[in-house]
């Protein structure tokens, strides 16, 4: 049910203000080291975001390179990828409808492909084709109006449209819809698929020491000069640190907020992180953070199991093939499944914790990289 609003506490979007602690651990993370082995770090925007590039054991020229390709691909990337602006995911989205086949842009078929799996492995709970319904709460703006949120109506017609991956066939190079209603935005797994295609990228060039992050999306790879490299998990108001998640190897993390983005209209805040299955934004979970192999999975899975909640995210992670997880339920109870538990250092031992079975996905395995690994660590 809608809940009663005043025009009168209406506000603005709240942007999470990450705290000078998190700051420091983000342009900090090569400290007490760089006598041994220098580290390089750059920083610009893409995807709406902060991206932040760190690079150890490289030469100033080689990182400069390194960093001037990324920022390039990354630009075109994210002109390609734009849900809501001309370019290709535009024209896919103005052709889908139509019903025919159509030859898809080279950049914007693997994402497809992708969201596909994902949306199969997490029943539906990750769904980049209900665009038309993250359009009609607003989300589509660089800000969200604040205003009333749509009519149950309105939003019940586009429920029962039911749009879905699975309505998408892919034929060859070809893409056609079965259903009209498909809109798509792949929200957060183009920073996802970006950072795996960045650290490729990287380790053609010879590096092998790096983290790339894009605002709550993080893949490192290597070590920071002996040591693992050190991922700040924010609380879910987005102001100050939860837990350090310690990453050697090769591994990402992934984290979405109700803080990230959303609108506050007659006391009630609404972000973007919406329930398919109902139209409305997720209820019952306030952050969820994933550790996976590559960034494109652990983004679509932090999203899916926020819709699922706490009480069926462990179901959903195990079929998506996730080992570490840490959800923070709308109560403020912290759940996290044993292996996560084991190896994250909480800032504030005083939280209250729910500690799951252990995460073991059906095949005992878990699930397949979109870069070609097994996401196994």
């Amino acid at each position: 049910m809608q809940p009663p609003m005043s025009p009168l506490t209406c506000r603005r979007p709240v942007r999470p203000v990450v705290s000078a602690l998190v700051m420091a651990l983000l342009t900090l993370q090569l400290g007490g080291c760089r006598e041994e082995t220098p580290g390089v770090t750059s920083r610009f925007s893409a995807f709406e975001s902060q991206v932040d590039l760190s690079l150890v054991r490289v030469n100033p020229d080689q990182a400069e390179q390194a960093a001037a390709a990324i920022k390039r691909e990354f630009g075109l990337m994210d002109q390609a990828w734009h849900a809501w602006e001309p370019g290709p995911m535009g024209r896919v989205n103005l052709l889908l409808p139509k019903g025919e086949p159509f030859v898809a842009p080279p950049s914007v078929l693997p994402l497809v492909r992708l969201s596909q799996t994902y949306s199969e492995q997490s029943g539906g709970l990750f769904n980049p084709a209900i665009g038309n319904l993250l359009d009609l709460w607003g989300f589509h703006a660089d800000i969200p109006d604040c205003r009333p949120p749509p009519s149950e109506r309105s939003i019940a017609r586009l429920v029962e449209a039911n749009p879905q991956m699975s309505d998408i066939r892919i034929e060859g190079l070809e893409l056609q819809s079965t259903n009209p209603a498909v809109r798509l935005d792949f929200g957060d797994l183009t920073k996802g698929y970006a950072i795996d295609l960045a650290i490729e990228l990287l380790r053609e060039r010879g590096v092998r020491d790096a983290m790339v992050q894009i605002g709550n999306d993080v893949r490192a790879i290597g070590e920071r000069s002996g040591q693992p490299w050190r991922v700040p998990v924010r609380r879910p108001s987005g102001s100050a640190v939860l837990a350090i998640l310690m990453v050697r190897g090769d591994e990402s993390v992934a984290s979405v907020s109700a803080a990230d983005r959303n609108f506050i209209y007659g006391g009630v805040t609404y972000h973007n992180i919406l329930d398919p299955r109902t139209g409305w934004p997720a209820r019952d979970t306030l952050a969820v953070t994933v550790a996976h192999g590559d960034a494109a999975t652990a983004t679509a899975a932090a999203t899916a199991l926020f819709v699922a909640g706490p009480e069926q995210w462990h179901r959903v992670a195990q079929a998506m093939g996730i080992r570490y997880v840490l959800l923070v339920d709308s109560r403020g109870t912290i759940h996290m499944n044993p292996e996560m538990r084991d190896r994250i250092e909480m800032v504030d031992g005083k939280t209250n914790l729910v500690i799951s079975p252990p995460l073991v996905s059906p095949t005992g395995g878990t699930a397949p990289s979109p870069t070609g690994g097994t996401g196994e660590r």
